[in-house]
């Protein structure tokens, strides 16, 4: 049986995709705010395990099942405890990669999966370290008008353009681009989805 995929990114369907993984796109919107001081892992843990329960909801008033698991994921880019967010302009995208430049960052993902069955939820955080090498004014100013960091945690893609600022990545790949594929395998095969 097919997974339910609660999120409209097209990198984590075309993760799952690329897996040989069927799964179905059922977006589940919720309020993403996050608490005042809230930690990002905790942040991404909270967001993932609601997109799920939310996305339980709906499927249930639609009676649907013909799913066996639902999976929901949540990722931020993290730098002295600050979460970067999707950039809401091109000075906000500006000021992220100036910040970033030179530095190592965290990229922390939550990822849940929801059993239908069994309602039994198991919810993980990822987190993957990058580097982000030293940007000049001009490089950035290319960046940004390439349009690819406007709709990125941290204003880079490192499947995309951004890709070739980035020298080092400590952990998972996959997280960076917001779905932790050998976590999610591993939590699959343990629940036996897979």
């Amino acid at each position: 049986m097919k997974l339910i995929l609660a999120s409209t990114s097209p990198r984590r369907a075309e993760i799952l995709r690329n897996a040989g993984i069927d799964f179905e796109v059922f977006p589940s919107e919720i309020d993403e705010s996050r608490s005042p001081r809230e930690a990002p892992p905790v942040y991404v843990w909270r967001v993932a395990e609601l997109k799920v329960r939310t996305a339980m909801s709906r499927l249930r008033a639609k009676r649907q099942k013909d799913y066996s698991a639902i999976v929901a994921a949540d990722t931020v880019v993290a730098l002295d405890g600050d979460v970067l967010g999707k950039p809401r302009s091109a000075d906000d995208a500006r000021r992220m990669l100036r910040r970033l430049s030179g530095r190592w960052h965290d990229v922390f993902t939550g990822l849940a999966v929801l059993v239908r069955q069994s309602e039994r939820t198991i919810v993980v955080v990822e987190k993957t370290r990058v580097e982000l090498g030293i940007l000049s004014e001009s490089e950035i100013d290319e960046y940004i008008r390439t349009e690819e960091p406007f709709d990125k945690a941290g204003a880079y893609a490192i499947q995309g353009r951004g890709g070739k600022f980035i020298p080092r990545v400590e952990g998972c790949y996959f997280n960076v681009m917001g779905l932790p594929l050998s976590r999610l395998y591993a939590i699959l095969r343990e629940l036996k989805l897979h």
